[in-house]
């Protein structure tokens, strides 16, 4: 466990990622991009085949329509592809036999919210998908800003944008420093470093402790439930 300490008092926001750090869906998202798709295109497609962990709903419905139209799409197509995606979503999180809360999440947010600590998202879903997402799970009421993918399709800027917010939230008053990002794929490792704030990888989704450590995680746990640094 790549933890150096336990104790961090100058820490006063958490950033998280939400799927694979937060929750699992179940596939509820591919599920919902198929059923998008197929309403648009009449095309049936997974997603695993054109995108990976961590990408943003921007970069994702471009990919995934890219490959179905075989060219780039434009900014209309993006745009329905959106709507229907989200017309979905609701839908296949409630009906997601696989969706549940990572291992020692609540406990942990629960914890961090009663020391004082402010808590906020840094996530590529676009907003309303990261909110049905949480909904399920009860962990809308822990946050109260976030970055998303409606503010950029790139990750670190998304990530600075929650800062921004976390900022103002504050009162005008937090530092780079005092901040620190939670996700569990490369890409949130890349953006949190780029926005200028130092980031714990997770392994609790699709890449496993050594890919996050030699990713360049300042911190790297196996789960939640033990050795974070907060």
């Amino acid at each position: 466990m790549n933890v150096p300490s336990t104790s961090h008092p100058e820490i006063e926001a958490v950033l998280f990622d939400i799927d694979g750090t937060l929750i699992t869906s179940g596939g509820a998202g591919r599920a919902a991009w198929r059923a998008a798709i197929s309403e648009l295109h009449g095309v049936e497609v997974d997603t695993r085949e054109t995108t990976e962990s961590g990408m943003t709903d921007p970069e994702v419905a471009r990919a995934v329509l890219g490959s179905v139209l075989e060219r780039e799409p434009d900014r209309r197509e993006v745009s329905a592809a959106m709507g229907r995606y989200l017309g979905h979503l609701d839908e296949t999180v409630r009906d997601s036999e696989g969706y549940r809360v990572l291992p020692g999440v609540e406990g942990l947010l629960t914890r961090l919210v009663a020391s004082g600590m402010l808590l906020g998202l840094t996530t590529g879903n676009i907003e309303a998908a990261a909110h049905i997402k949480l909904s399920r799970g009860r962990l809308n009421r822990f946050f109260c800003f976030g970055g998303y993918g409606s503010d950029s399709a790139d990750r670190a800027e998304l990530t600075r944008c929650a800062l921004r917010r976390a900022d103002m939230v504050s009162g005008g008053e937090l530092e780079l420093s005092e901040c620190i990002c939670i996700g569990d794929t490369p890409r949130d490792i890349a953006a949190g470093h780029a926005a200028g704030v130092r980031v714990v990888g997770v392994a609790t989704g699709d890449y496993d402790f050594t890919a996050l450590e030699e990713a360049g995680a300042d911190w790297t746990v196996e789960t939640v439930e033990e050795g974070f640094p907060v």
